[in-house]
């Protein structure tokens, strides 16, 4: 039991520092701060703007909006990553800090269309504001037991996430003139069941499904967040977080403040909050039976091919992404895409381009987006650029030019003329209104058409001239959202948000049209057409599904009625308009030193895994760079204790480590003699790894290559103090480990292809004579099924005889056998993983089970040992058994899973177990995520 809460803690912790990445930038960045009382703003030289910026909204929101939310006030670093192309960006305790990433995406409906920088920084103040208003009662004591990692630990024990982001998107709705709350974008999910009639449980909901489509908690989150603060007034969400956090009440403490301050049940004030906005969104539509059952598959992009052929991106929950053509009702899967980031691609004339995720080696806040060609006819596939970072790139009608919008490090966009044969940039379009190109598509040779942003984020549509970059605008600029335009003949078609949904949309002769009979409550998307006839994409509870139609018709439309609040009023306050109000302040900037606090003890982590009981310090400075960890351990069996200091550092390359560690009372049986040896043990270590990540094409392969030095010196004492050698010695530890493996789909156990690799070599270098290697590894199958694996393992292990020194085992030996170190080892496994049961199902709001999953397999080992007369002999050790692994979330929220293991053992064990042997398994992937 105690490694079970234990295992969920460190879930936890995992869970929350997702977007970390340790020493992720090269030496040579210059790092500069913008220093305020409210935060410190840390940024690479040259982002002055965006970080007085960032600075600006931070400070604003500080004093116009902790209302509703707490008084309490603590300033955060804020670290600007601009090198990354994956636009997101996270608070986190332990240590307390936000990281903003700054490349905004392509997609408006997503997200919005206000500055990114903007975007980011109110969302995520919000989290901060949170963190520094729940860091009270019991919640405070874990904050003094435990430091950060602990408060963290007993918010989430206590704050539901829906809250935290419904919150977070309730205040970007507030107090800007978009956010989601106010797009039609990010109510598809729940109209689209409620369209359905399919009537989750709350536990479904809370924790979503593996086989089902359930929207995440955003979504939840802002209804039940709006209908509060609607109902029951600015307050009600301070008292509610404030008493959760204490911990008031103890059990449940968030049901119990709920019902305290709306006067209803938990159960009665959720089902209130979405029947509140179920009722304004379902108005009779009713969805064909054939999108009303499990998830099927999200089919995206739709181009014509020709009369009968359709090519879209399609991606599901048992496939990983692929391009698939569809002709007459067959389909047949093309290519499988590499890795991106979104699923967007561009067809014409037999020619697919997209753009590509490609990651650096070294450094993790550093990756790029290139252009790959795909020829749809041989379905061979090339890529046009390398380390650039492109985004929805399109084809010209002649194919020999291809446009995407180039992102630099500031997050301005350019438009981008390349050669479709070398990848080489041909032109760099000039962009003097400075706007932010989204979805650029050729208009023609000259000329093409693309949904703009302006300065302050609203959206247009604009025809651009190649030449001069000079813009000839369609629409008025508005807060609408635009995107997915698609031009046949002189007919620009392409989505718009529209009052509560978006809409499709043709400009043609100077006229926009609305088009009626391609109308879908859920949003439409992604038009193509050919000849008269249609083809989109539309949201549904069964995924993205093309929809068809020809010579679809249209209605004059003088404008786009702009996006509604949903009936949430009280988001149209005096601080709605926030955004617009804030000057541009110019604050001082300073260089900023790496090594600010370099060493930051922000937790303290406890730790039990019987006989070993910890308590470490955990140190890690705001660029994440320098790790450091001061512990304590106890050892339960031999009665000694350890304390020990470590340190990584990740601000070179390769890494840089080193640590020390001093055991009091180790103990051991002496051979022939009644009497235990008794000795304390010093031992410091110095080390490398050179971590690369060499991800390419459609795998993710990681390759860590390490070596350290450990010294050691034993200082006997007791019975035997003058009968050993208190000598010391040295020896290396060489490490290399590597990881290659296809992308997975949600029901996946493992990947369908990869394999895994570990080689370990030690060898005493003073003194003491000693050496041990091990050689494992694991190459991942598909099975009979698309959600099944099989998984082949081998092993060797072999070290010297002379017994001077006793590395560590970790040969991973045959199941349900003791183990032991033996002279050489070597060892074949074979696994079938496969999926049992989804149950979605839950009790008590504590734990919830996704998936139950089953494992066959079959260990066989051999061991050769030298007996007392020197003579080398060989054992086997057989095993089989199945394992049951149950996939859950406690608590609505911390992923868990774990085992239960039974082993038959068909040869003798050396400590005498019998054949039929049980065991409680927590199950790690050694594959990269």
């Amino acid at each position: 039991m105690q490694r079970f809460i234990l295992s969920a803690v460190c879930c936890f912790c995992f869970f929350c520092s997702f977007s970390q990445q340790f020493g992720g930038h090269p030496p040579s960045v210059k790092w500069k701060q913008v220093n305020t009382d409210t935060s410190r703003v840390i940024f690479p030289a040259g982002l002055d703007s965006a970080a007085n910026r960032v600075a600006t909204v931070v400070n604003a929101l500080d004093r116009y909006t902790y209302t509703s939310i707490g008084n309490r006030h603590r300033k955060i670093n804020i670290v600007l990553q601009p090198s990354t192309i994956i636009s997101n960006a996270y608070v986190n305790l332990g240590p307390f800090r936000s990281e903003l990433q700054l490349t905004p995406p392509q997609n408006s409906f997503d997200l919005g269309s206000i500055p990114w920088v903007d975007n980011l920084a109110i969302h995520e103040f919000r989290h901060v504001q949170q963190y520094n208003n729940f860091n009270r009662g019991l919640s405070k004591a874990f904050y003094i037991l435990f430091g950060e990692e602990g408060q963290a630990l007993a918010n989430a024990l206590t704050v539901p996430d829906w809250f935290f982001e419904g919150d977070a998107v309730y205040q970007e709705t507030k107090v800007s003139h978009q956010g989601r709350g106010r797009m039609p974008y990010f109510f598809n999910d729940y109209r689209s069941l409620w369209l359905a009639g399919k009537d989750y449980s709350w536990m479904k909901l809370r924790n979503g499904s593996l086989r089902d489509f359930v929207p995440d908690h955003y979504k939840l989150g802002y209804m039940l967040t709006a209908y509060g603060y609607e109902k029951y007034g600015s307050s009600f969400w301070k008292n509610v977080s404030g008493d959760a956090a204490s911990f008031k009440g103890l059990f449940y403490p968030w049901q119990k403040a709920i019902q305290k301050y709306s006067g209803k049940s938990y159960r009665h004030f959720r089902m209130d909050a979405l029947e509140y906005f179920k009722s304004q969104m379902k108005t009779g539509e009713v969805y064909d039976k054939a999108y009303t059952g499990h998830f099927l598959a999200n089919q995206e992009y739709p181009y014509w091919m020709d009369d009968e052929s359709i090519v879209y991106m399609e991606t599901s929950y048992r496939r990983i992404p692929r391009f698939v053509i569809e002709k007459t009702g067959e389909t047949k899967k093309l290519r499988t895409r590499d890795i991106s980031i979104d699923n967007y691609f561009s067809y014409r004339n037999g020619k697919i381009v997209y753009a590509a995720y490609q990651p650096d080696v070294r450094w993790g806040w550093r990756d790029f987006s290139d252009l790959k060609l795909l020829d749809v006819s041989t379905g061979q596939q090339r890529s046009l650029t390398r380390h650039a970072k492109y985004f929805s790139p399109d084809i010209s009608a002649d194919g020999n030019t291809i446009v995407a919008v180039q992102v630099n490090e500031k997050g301005n966009s350019t438009l981008h003329l390349l050669n479709a044969t070398n990848g080489n940039v041909e032109r760099v379009v000039p962009n003097p209104d400075k706007l932010f190109y989204t979805y650029p598509k050729f208009y023609d040779q000259q000329q093409v058409v693309s949904a703009v942003r302006d300065k302050d984020g609203k959206m247009s549509l604009a025809i651009t001239d190649l030449q001069t970059g000079s813009n000839r605008y369609l629409l008025p600029f508005a807060w609408n959202v635009i995107g997915f335009p698609w031009v046949e003949n002189d007919t620009i078609y392409f989505t718009a948000s529209s009052d509560r949904t978006d809409r499709l949309f043709a400009w043609a002769n100077n006229t926009l049209f609305a088009i009626d009979n391609a109308s879908h409550q859920t949003g439409n998307y992604q038009l193509n057409s050919r000849n008269g006839k249609y083809v989109w994409t539309a949201f549904t509870p069964a995924g993205f599904r093309l929809m068809r139609g020809h010579n679809i018709a249209s209605e004059i439309a003088k404008n786009l009625p702009p996006n509604s609040n949903f009936d949430v009023r009280k988001i149209e306050t005096d601080t709605s308009n926030l955004l617009a109000m804030l000057p541009d302040r110019r604050f001082n900037v300073n260089d900023y030193s790496k090594s600010f606090r370099i060493f930051n003890f922000h937790s303290r982590r406890p730790y039990i895994s019987d006989p070993d009981y910890s308590f470490s310090f955990v140190s890690e400075n705001v660029l994440n760079t320098l790790q450091s960890e001061l512990s304590f351990n106890y050892n339960r069996n031999e009665k000694y204790k350890q304390l020990g200091f470590s340190v990584l550092y990740g601000g070179l390359f390769p890494y840089l480590r080193l640590g020390v560690n001093y055991t009091f009372d180790r103990r051991s049986a002496v051979r022939n003699r009644p009497q235990l040896a008794f000795w304390d043990e010093a031992e410091a270590r110095i080390g490398f790894t050179i971590p690369m990540n060499l991800t390419s094409g459609a795998s993710f392969t990681h390759l860590s290559i390490g070596a350290d030095y450990v010294h050691n010196k034993r200082f006997f004492k007791g019975y035997f103090k003058d009968s050993f050698d208190n000598r010391s010695f040295g020896y290396l530890s060489n490490s290399i480990i590597f990881s290659n493996q296809i992308q997975e789909a949600r029901q996946h156990i493992y990947p369908r292809l990869a394999q895994t690799l570990l080689l370990n070599y030690r060898r005493a270098v003073t003194n003491l004579e000693g050496n041990q290697f091990l050689a494992s590894g694991s190459l991942y199958l598909p099975g009979f099924f698309l959600t099944h694996n099989l998984v082949l393992q081998a092993a060797f292990q072999t070290r010297d005889t002379l017994r001077n020194i006793s590395f560590s085992n970790n040969f991973p030996f045959s199941r349900g056998y003791a183990t032991a170190n033996f002279y050489r080892m070597w060892k074949l496994g074979g696994n079938y993983h496969f999926p049992l049961v989804y149950p979605d199902w839950g009790f008590a709001n504590l734990v919830y089970f996704q998936r139950i999953r089953a494992n066959v397999f079959y260990d066989f080992s051999r061991i050769y040992e030298y007996n007392t007369s020197r003579a080398l002999l060989n054992f086997d050790f057989r095993s089989y058994g199945t394992e049951i692994f149950f996939d859950t979330k406690w608590w609505n929220q911390l992923p868990l899973s774990f085992g239960i293991r039974y082993s038959r053992l068909m040869d003798v064990d050396i400590e005498g177990r019998g054949p039929n042997q049980w065991e409680f398994i927590l199950p790690v992937n050694l594959l990269s995520r």
